[in-house]
């Protein structure tokens, strides 16, 4: 039978459940257990597709097309396992069905209540996992923070699903913050001791605390905790702020949470293979080789907006044996002729997908910059198209070339709306989304980076390279180095005759795991190592 394990959050938010959930699914499969993670967010968004990345951060999607919370892409990093649409879950998509179905009169006329209906509803998709899925153990984590009005339908949700599964086969995680009082020095465990008062008042006993913390705890405020909320305490788990996510996993493992929660569930207590993950981790310790990346966008003031561009920068470093330093710069700046000076002096320059026109002319800017300057250059989604507008504009002469997105009537559309997005007006999971293949040209950057002829990859655009500009394009020397497998879309093209000059349709960030860089990320540093900036080249040029 499998097992089930829910997490929730105390005292704030953003107190890391999502990588507490993702390092605890690290833990169970180098046991040798299957394991998936489930994101249940109380919000009343279909999903986060719509959102803006100020509200939400990065938009994860996954292979089956789903726009996900960014939370499903620590999961898919740490335990390398694709998630599909079913493990995002929202209140918007409990309220779609449940209403949809009292249209069509399934509930034969029944007065509709979030209980039993809402509820239902929830539990149906959390078990809808664990039918379609060969898994032992489905890590479920709730978004939000015990008390909050819209998480409480998911709480009664999970309070019964302990029930409907047996007490034996599921555990409760309370993952909560221990604020530091500076003026007396002390960690307090009080929020911890009401937030966890809350949950038994809702029915809900954690069999194991996770304290966040940014100071060491100690072992008398572990005992503490285990007193006043009523728990083991070798179930109150420290976890002190890390500079480094992938650290987590070793850190639970440590404090011995892997045994806890496999004896607990009656799992097999295999000694866990967490060789590799440690050398990983070691490795990036140890890198001391600096490689600076610009990050060229419009969100840089919040980092969440390019979790997986980040963390697969760090990803390709690592493989490079390099210590990745990056610079956020807002394209916006670039328009105010500021922000040069910091082009100049990177290794590297990625810029990331996006939507609407703020801050596009400072991304044209930055590939013209990279171009001339013969600067290695990512260009992700967006950025394949800034790339390709601005070599129409300076090298092809079509000075007004532009995207239909952004000048709908403009008269060298070099990137325009797909044939099948028009007429659309929902916007929400209405693009191309989703893994779609990519032929690879032999001979080229890209062939060279995957070493291998087809490839699949994560697409999330509306728009795409006009293909009645292709000929103009390649005779002026950029190469289309990964087509569609019917040659009717640009996947990837290159800068020919530049070290690295390389944009890509879809999201290579989203496949990148830390022990298996993405191939393009890791040809992307690699060639950035190779480039010296002005002043900080070998021979001081």
């Amino acid at each position: 039978m499998p097992r089930y394990i829910f997490c929730t959050g105390g005292v704030v938010s953003s107190v890391g459940k999502g990588v507490t959930a993702a390092a605890i699914g690290r833990i169970l499969k180098a046991r040798g257990l299957k394991v998936m993670i489930q994101k249940l967010d109380p919000y009343l968004n279909v999903d986060p597709g719509t959102m803006s990345p100020y509200q939400h951060g990065e938009v994860f999607v996954t292979s089956d097309g789903a726009e996900t919370d960014l939370d499903l892409g620590h999961y898919e990093r740490f335990t390398d396992e694709n998630l599909d649409r079913n493990c995002n879950v929202t209140t918007g998509q409990i309220y779609n069905e449940v209403i949809a179905k009292e249209r069509r009169g399934d509930y034969l006329g029944g007065t509709i209540q979030v209980v039993p209906h809402i509820t239902n509803e929830i539990k149906r998709r959390v078990q809808m996992i664990t039918q379609q899925h060969d898994v032992d153990v489905l890590l479920i984590e709730v978004g939000g923070t015990v008390g909050d009005i819209e998480g409480q339908p998911f709480l009664e949700a999970i309070r019964q699903l302990r029930i409907d599964v047996g007490r034996e086969q599921s555990m409760y995680i309370h993952v909560t913050f221990l604020p530091y009082i500076g003026a007396t020095g002390e960690l307090k465990t009080k929020p911890t001791q009401h937030s966890v008062r809350e949950l038994r008042s809702l029915g809900i006993q954690p069999q194991v605390i996770i304290t966040r913390s940014d100071y060491p705890v100690t072992d008398d405020l572990c005992r503490k905790i285990a007193l006043f909320c009523d728990v083991d305490r070798e179930a109150v788990i420290p976890l002190e702020t890390t500079d480094n996510l992938y650290k987590v996993p070793i850190i639970l493992e440590d404090a011995g949470l892997g045994d806890y929660i496999t004896k607990r569930l009656g799992l097999p207590t295999n000694k866990p293979a967490l060789k590799e993950w440690r050398q990983m981790i070691k490795r990036m310790q140890q890198a001391e080789k600096p490689v600076k990346i610009a990050i060229v966008g419009k969100y840089v003031e919040l980092h969440d907006a390019y979790m997986s561009v980040k963390e697969a920068l760090l990803h390709a470093a690592t493989h490079n044996d390099a210590k990745v330093e990056i610079e956020w710069l807002h394209s916006s700046e670039l328009e105010k002729g500021r922000g040069f000076d910091v082009l100049e002096s990177v290794n590297g320059i990625v810029v990331p997908g996006g939507f609407g026109e703020r801050g596009i002319e400072g991304k044209i800017m930055a590939a013209r910059f990279a171009r001339e300057h013969q600067i290695p250059y990512l260009g992700l989604c967006l950025g394949m198209q800034v790339m390709c507008i601005e070599f129409a504009r300076n090298v092809l002469g079509l000075e007004d070339a532009n995207s239909s997105e952004f000048e709908m009537h403009t008269e060298h559309p070099v990137i325009t709306l797909m044939p099948d997005q028009h007429g659309i007006l929902n916007l929400g999971g209405t693009m191309r989304l989703g893994v779609y293949p990519c032929e690879l040209k032999t001979g080229t950057v890209a062939a060279k980076a995957y070493q291998q002829e087809r490839v699949d990859e994560r697409h999330r655009h509306r728009f795409e390279f006009n293909n009645d500009y292709r000929e103009r394009f390649e005779a002026a020397g950029m190469v289309f180095s990964g087509l569609s497998p019917d040659a009717h879309l640009v996947e990837i093209a290159e800068v020919g005759g530049h070290p690295f000059m390389l944009g890509s349709q879809f999201h290579p960030e989203f496949l990148s795991r830390p022990n298996r860089a993405h191939p393009l990320f890791a040809e992307f540093v690699r060639a950035a190592l190779q480039y010296h900036p002005k002043g900080d080249s070998p021979d001081g040029s």
